[in-house]
């Protein structure tokens, strides 16, 4: 099934994946990266969160390697480290200022308008590109639970990254108790959040092994790279 022509028409060379915390964003991106690797496209991966200790692209270091997938993470954001400092590594901008037609950068950018503000110093280089931001939505995370709440929430990641949004992912799921239903309720969640915000959505994540959702509209299959340290 692989990328959805829905969404890989919405991608561009630096494509931002922004939302609310827990949404699934990083996992989103670790999926996005691999499978255009995997297309055979030059791919880096940018982690940006410098908010959130947990959830981080930077965990997926090997598997992210292994696919060909090149990782920029913050100084001393790697596996194992119980040293947790906002600092970006200069790695950033040139990644970003190196990125055009068949080598892909994507911005995994920690959540909500703390999240945000550090895409908001390199907004000047992301503008010089035809960037796409991607704003993934998930019905069962608290606080965006009402579409007008996500909007809200938007419009604040906008503010913060001085950047505007392009699209939207819906990424419902309940972990282990993500049947078909809770992905087709998410999606209605999204298209009304989507119309609320007159900005469209492009991909509904799905689970591979909910085989009876194969054909849904924008149905883009992710694999469960990033669990919580307790699983």
């Amino acid at each position: 099934m692989g990328i959805s022509e829905s969404l890989r028409i919405a991608l561009r060379p630096v494509t931002l994946v922004v939302g609310h915390y827990g949404v699934g964003k990083t996992n989103f991106s670790v999926n996005l990266a691999i499978d255009l690797a995997e297309e055979g496209n030059d791919v880096t991966l940018i982690d940006l969160d410098i908010v959130n200790p947990y959830f981080r692209a930077s965990e997926q270091r090997r598997v992210l390697e292994e696919h060909g997938v090149t990782l920029v993470a913050p100084v001393f954001a790697e596996a194992g480290s119980s040293l947790d400092v906002p600092s970006l590594t200069g790695k950033i901008a040139p990644s970003i200022e190196m990125a055009r037609e068949g080598r892909y950068v994507i911005l995994d950018v920690g959540g909500d308008d703390a999240g945000s503000v550090a895409v908001g110093r390199y907004a000047r280089f992301i503008q010089q590109h035809d960037y796409a931001m991607l704003c993934v939505l998930n019905k069962y995370r608290n606080l965006v639970q009402d579409p007008p709440d996500a909007v809200e929430n938007l419009r604040e990641i906008e503010t913060a990254s001085r950047l505007k949004a392009t699209a939207f992912v819906s990424n419902a799921h309940l972990k282990g108790e993500t049947t078909a239903e809770v992905i087709e309720q998410g999606r209605a969640y999204a298209l009304e959040v989507a119309e609320l915000a007159d900005l469209p959505l492009v991909a509904t994540c799905v689970s591979p092994a909910l085989t009876e959702m194969s054909q849904i509209d924008g149905g883009y299959p992710v694999k469960m790279y990033v669990r919580s340290p307790w699983e």
